[in-house]
């Protein structure tokens, strides 16, 4: 049967009709593909075609349980560490094309295993290092709210399909911002998770020293909730783990969080004015959490951006460098002229040039950081800031072509000025759509919590859901 309002559904939604046998989820799997082919020609959401696999998973869902928290839910991965046995993960790189994943990563299994039916891979930079989905290998993925505007990156590919109610949920990580930087862009729900509190087995420990973790984009507090549910806990061989929650953490939705102190800037952590329309979402959004009950005042953590911005590019030069280098490892494979992206080559020798002991020091400042980061939260419980510096950037704004890095991320040191911190010190994040502009683009509100404490995260924002609700904002591509 067709679903007319398929996209009014969450996830939690859907698999309720699954578990009650009002759909199938194969019903579910069609209605989904058949959205991409309607969407996917303007919105260049989806780079990887899985329906082959996801039409048996759902098959495999109709004929057993249906119980499992998201049975049946479509659900798309992303193009950076969204392993899946036999598809290609390619990272956005021609250089990384056409390798087939040896296995599932242990996410992966957990989405499966959850129930989510995965029907693709999304858009991504090169490697995933810019705010933006765009390079050579897909071409630039589109904002449904806007499709002259980015929908973020690096998980662009996924907020953008989410945001047209394609799927209600998708994969997605964040080695910077690149989980809330999209849900900001795309008006969704993104919430990066404390360090360690997701698995990234089975073939590796961490990501950049711990910088990168995953989880997913949503329109509900409720499905990332479940998300985070049903993809954390730790698996042996980590090296290390995200402090212990009792319960779980869709139990959270609907808890008051109490009286919160929340400090929050206009500004960035260099002091530089971000656009009116940010400035506009915290002061109105500092309002409403006053409203709430909330302890609301000017007040931002000790930062040093000058230790901070060199430390975290050095890490992330490496990291590319480490990259490629695996590739050589596994498959014998070093890049030739043409098979990186010019920025993507000139991270590439600047991370060659890093010693082991520049590398560790970098590590060092960034602990270093993270340790008054951690004090001032003391008194704290939350700092609220703008998600991006201003909305989403027009498609085209950053230069793919130029080697230098300085040069390339110099448009943009302002525009992700916020999420790159709680990469740096581990702790959780989130995005909320709080916002939209008067030519009707999303901008998000950013609230970093302790480390450990994703739960006061999912407290108040299902408490800022209800009281500023978003679910019947649409984008003229939608459904």
């Amino acid at each position: 049967m067709a679903m007319d309002d398929y996209a009014d559904y969450d996830g939690v939604g859907l698999a309720n009709l699954v578990h009650n046998g009002e759909v199938s989820a194969s019903e579910l799997a069609e209605e989904a593909l058949a959205r991409i082919q309607k969407h996917n020609p303007a919105l260049n959401a989806v780079v990887t075609d899985m329906a082959d696999q996801g039409r048996r998973l759902a098959a495999n869902i109709d004929e057993g349980d249906r119980s499992a928290p998201f049975a049946g839910v479509p659900f798309l991965l992303k193009d950076i560490m969204g392993d899946y046995e036999g598809v290609a993960t390619q990272y956005g790189s021609r250089f990384m094309a056409g390798n087939p994943a040896p296995t599932h990563s242990t996410l992966t299994s957990r989405f499966i295993a959850s129930g989510l039916v995965p029907l693709g891979k999304t858009n991504v930079p090169e490697f995933g290092l810019l705010p933006v989905s765009e390079g050579a290998l897909y071409g630039p993925a589109r904002n449904p709210w806007n499709p002259d505007h980015t929908p973020g990156g690096s998980s662009g590919g996924s907020a953008a399909a989410v945001a047209a109610g394609i799927v209600p949920v998708a994969h997605a990580n964040d080695g910077g911002g690149s989980i809330r930087i999209p849900a900001s862009s795309c008006g969704l729900v993104g919430l990066k998770p404390t360090r360690g509190r997701i698995p990234n087995g089975p073939m590796i420990g961490d990501v950049m020293s711990g910088l990168a973790i995953d989880l997913v984009v949503s329109r509900t507090v409720r499905d990332t909730a479940v998300a985070l549910d049903i993809s954390a806990g730790p698996e042996p061989g980590d090296p290390y783990a995200a402090p212990h929650h009792e319960g779980i953490w869709s139990d959270d939705v609907g808890v008051a969080p109490g009286s919160l102190k929340i400090g929050f800037t206009t500004k960035t952590l260099g002091g530089e004015p971000v656009h009116p329309e940010c400035v506009k979402a915290v002061l109105n959004t500092a309002k409403l959490l006053e409203s709430l009950g909330h302890e609301v005042e000017e007040a931002s953590p000790p930062i040093d951006i000058g230790m901070m911005q060199p430390a975290f590019m050095a890490i992330w030069a490496t990291g590319v460098a480490q990259q490629i280098a695996v590739q050589e490892l596994l498959f014998g494979k070093t890049p030739r002229q043409g098979d990186l992206e010019p920025l993507t080559a000139g991270l590439w020798e600047a991370g060659k040039k890093v010693s082991g002991s520049d590398y560790l020091n970098a590590v060092a400042a960034l602990q270093f950081m993270s340790r008054g980061v951690a004090a001032w939260h003391d008194e704290y419980d939350l700092w609220l800031t703008p998600t991006l510096g201003e909305p989403p950037l027009r498609i085209g704004t950053i230069d793919i072509n130029e080697s230098d890095a300085e040069k390339a991320f110099a448009p943009i040191l302002n525009y992700v000025a916020f999420t790159p911190v709680e990469n740096a010190t581990g702790q959780p994040a989130i995005s909320l759509p709080l916002h939209w502009t008067d030519d009707g683009l999303p901008v998000g509100l950013h609230f970093a919590a302790r480390f450990g404490e994703e739960a006061t995260l999912i407290r108040l924002a299902a408490q800022l859901e209800e009281a500023a609700p978003w679910a019947d904002r649409h984008p003229p591509i939608w459904n």
